[in-house]
């Protein structure tokens, strides 16, 4: 097999037959009849699952997955790139935000570059003034956290080896964030400067995006547990001058302390920062708590393919 198109579909009836039209299009453009399109079923509460099946008992390209309740976006797209046999593999949303015909650029410049990855980037984020702000946030504050180098404004489209794809599965982690394990995995990937459409409007709200922030900042470093060390190193020391200044204004200026408002402060201040201390050591136990049940990130109810039509 020489390419596998991988899309996950969640509310995307309205979207599935043009995109398994132009997808069909494209493969056929560039390696002819030698190809396959995996359709990761997200538990999605439309028809979506009845089309695509549609879809493969006419095209045998077709491959459906439907998993067995809604695993969330990363999850189903590790789950599809798992059944994914081509030499190259090609991911993409189905919801023609991301145009399939990004394929041919793609493959032009990795057989250009010789990489083993080209992934799209926009040109400018999508959304207002906020959308763009907090995005960008997002990616400065991972990367300060972290200390990697993760690009910007990446969409999920990108073509892939087969090498890269099986290096990329070793991840095996419960909590998955795919732009870090895109990055991790390491390989010689390159960018692609695309234009990114909206048929829709965005679901990450700021809830969403800093839920996200602290699981991925928690996944992939330890910073938030070395800085309590540091702050609290910072606190001890505030505390040890601060009790040498009251020895030597009792000592030598027997000046009377009031103390109410520094006694109050001191207390609200510590209190909050060692309960704030104890939840981030409690998201680093979660974590450990869900790591080591090893449940499966997915669980696939049944595959459609052209031996199981």
């Amino acid at each position: 097999m020489k390419l596998s198109i991988v899309a996950t579909l969640f509310q995307s009836s309205q979207y599935i037959q043009e995109f398994y039209r132009r997808a069909s299009t494209v493969a056929r453009q560039l390696v002819d009849d030698d190809y396959e399109i995996i359709l990761v079923n997200d538990g999605s509460p439309d028809n979506s699952l009845d089309l695509a099946i549609s879809l493969h008992h006419s095209d045998p390209h077709i491959i459906v997955l439907d998993l067995s309740r809604n695993f969330g976006h990363h999850k189903a797209i590790m789950t599809g790139l798992s059944h994914a046999t081509g030499q190259l593999i090609f991911l993409i949303d189905s919801d023609l935000e991301e145009d399939p015909e990004w394929l041919i650029g793609f493959s032009e410049k990795m057989e250009r570059e010789r990489c083993d990855v080209v992934f799209g980037v926009q040109e400018q984020r999508r959304g207002g003034f906020f959308d763009r702000l907090t995005g960008q946030g997002f990616y400065r504050l991972f990367n300060l956290f972290t200390g990697m180098s993760l690009p910007e404004n990446t969409v999920i489209a990108r073509l892939m080896t087969q090498s890269y794809v099986s290096a990329l599965l070793r991840h095996e982690e419960r909590e998955v964030f795919l732009a870090g394990l895109f990055y991790i995995t390491g390989f010689n990937q390159q960018p692609q400067t695309i234009k990114k459409h909206s048929t829709s409007k965005t679901t990450y709200t700021l809830r969403r995006k800093l839920s996200l922030l602290v699981n991925s900042v928690t996944s992939f470093s330890n910073a938030p547990l070395r800085s309590i060390f540091y702050i609290g190193l910072a606190i001890s020391s505030f505390a040890i001058f601060y009790i040498v200044y009251l020895l030597v204004q009792w000592m030598f200026f027997i000046k009377p302390l009031s103390g109410w408002t520094s006694v109050m402060a001191s207390i609200w201040l510590l209190g909050g920062m060692i309960i704030s201390f104890i939840g981030v050591v409690g998201i680093y136990l979660s974590k450990i708590f869900s790591e080591t049940k090893q449940r499966p990130y997915s669980i696939i109810k049944h595959i459609y393919a052209k031996t199981q039509s």
